[in-house]
């Protein structure tokens, strides 16, 4: 029989993100690990792949296989498992310490890696925005930052957190500046959601498997790196200003959930977002919150505005309404910037998508019960792309009302209008963000 590798058996518990970047930076070429693979959970479509040779290394001839989450026990019996390593993001505490159980009662230990391991250094200054929880706002600060920093004559490159749904070997480094080159990477509806606003309003994004290779291709394009978070995961970049949102309309849940609550504790700034549409004491349990648990961290006030691209075709209609996926999925929300457009300009009605949704989608609803009558963006591949264009189409809707970061009348073609909406962010009290950017950039010649 052929030797078999020697090292710590270790599996790699992900959602095709974080997991692989700290295989890259901590595991690859470690002599004392053996990856025997990573599980997925989160994403569908993901378990089943192989993470491939070219992006695992020398050590790794035959690349790692991509397996069910479900079979964690099973797999750390079968592959006499060692170590469990936790790598994925927006998990309550209660389900991260299941695992962990799940992951003890194996046998095996269980691993979570912090920061000074897996956040690369960047030889340019670096700004990070984070969230407590999927769907605080993130991205639309990340952008009026990107805005601010071109204001103030700096070359912006915008790294987001990794969406590698497709072909992993081809996406080891993405550098977006049109959609074209959305189209050309054959992104999928969640990629587009995060990289389409960023190139509408003038930035460079880069992204892909290998943060490595990232950071060089973005450090070569822009003279000052915003790291756009995803979920409410740690930032992959070390940030030389970290900013950490809450959402005003979570208050309970600043602490509930990994890695939200270690981001907030990081943080060197914390945004409470939402200070709008949340009630007053709402914002209040939220700041105080906050402080007990960052209690150095300048807490800065907004407001996450509503933007509708032309309200008369809304009023009086009967609407469908499309609405962020994740901000649904995995942060919990029932609705979004789209029901809230609906509300304030006065549909007619708005069909619940259940009514007319197929299988497919009948199936996220079934998991997701907390969602409301608004109908997910969901977009991991073709048949879910389809399953969105059919529940429009079947909806009886004469308007869909947009409240996903994407253009979905270019992607689906409905054959009714298309009226998008957006959230902007706004500042809502002192001190501004614009004084702390930049004082940053002064402080630091940034």
């Amino acid at each position: 029989m052929p030797m078999q590798p020697s090292g710590v058996r270790t599996l790699i518990l992900g959602a095709a993100g974080r997991d692989f970047h700290n295989f890259n930076v901590v595991y690859r070429d470690d002599p004392g690990t053996r990856v025997v693979a990573f599980t997925a959970a989160q994403i569908p479509g993901i378990a089943g792949r192989r993470y491939p040779a070219s992006l695992a290394g020398a050590r790794y001839p035959d690349g790692i296989p991509i397996l069910d989450e479900g079979e964690l026990e099973a797999l750390c019996r079968r592959e006499a498992v060692q170590r469990v390593v936790f790598a994925y993001s927006d998990v309550s505490h209660q389900q991260l310490m299941h695992l962990a159980s799940r992951a003890l009662a194996s046998g095996a230990d269980f691993v979570l890696l912090g920061p000074q391991r897996t956040m690369l250094c960047a030889t340019r200054p670096v700004i990070a925005v984070s969230g407590v929880r999927t769907g605080v706002g993130k991205s639309q600060i990340a952008r009026w930052l990107s805005r601010h920093l071109r204001a103030r004559g700096r070359r912006v490159a915008v790294l987001r957190h990794p969406m590698p749904y497709g072909d992993l070997e081809a996406a080891r480094v993405q550098r977006f500046a049109t959609r074209e080159d959305l189209d050309a990477a054959r992104c999928t509806v969640e990629e587009r959601e995060e990289y389409e606003p960023h190139i509408a309003c003038g930035n460079l994004v880069f992204a892909g498997v290998d943060y490595g290779d990232v950071l060089n291709a973005a450090q070569s394009d822009g003279d000052i790196l915003v790291w756009d978070g995803g979920n409410n995961d740690m930032p992959f970049i070390r940030p030389d200003l970290h900013l950490a949102v809450a959402d005003a309309l979570r208050p309970q849940q600043i602490d509930s959930h990994h890695p939200g609550e270690a981001v907030l504790r990081m943080a060197d700034v914390v945004v409470v977002n939402k200070v709008n549409a949340a009630p007053a004491a709402s914002v209040e349990e939220t700041v105080r919150g906050v402080r007990a648990i960052n209690p150095h961290a300048p807490i800065l006030r907004a407001a996450s505005v509503v933007r509708v691209a032309d309200p008369r075709k809304i009023r009086g209609k009967r609407a469908i309404v499309v609405e962020d996926g994740p901000t649904l999925t995995h942060g919990g929300m029932p609705h979004g910037a789209g029901y809230a457009a609906a509300l304030a300009y006065g549909v007619s009605g708005i069909v619940d998508p259940r009514v007319c949704a197929p299988a497919e989608l009948l199936a996220l609803f079934d998991a997701n019960p907390h969602i409301g009558p608004v109908l997910p963006a969901m977009g991991y591949g073709t048949a879910q792309c389809d399953a969105l264009a059919q529940t429009i189409l079947r909806s009886g809707a004469e308007v869909v009302i947009a409240g996903t970061p994407i253009d979905l009348g270019n992607l689906l073609h409905p054959d009714i209008p298309v009226v998008r909406v957006r959230y902007d962010f706004e500042e809502a009290g002192t001190p501004t963000l614009v004084s702390i950017v930049d004082a940053f950039l002064e402080s630091s010649g940034a």
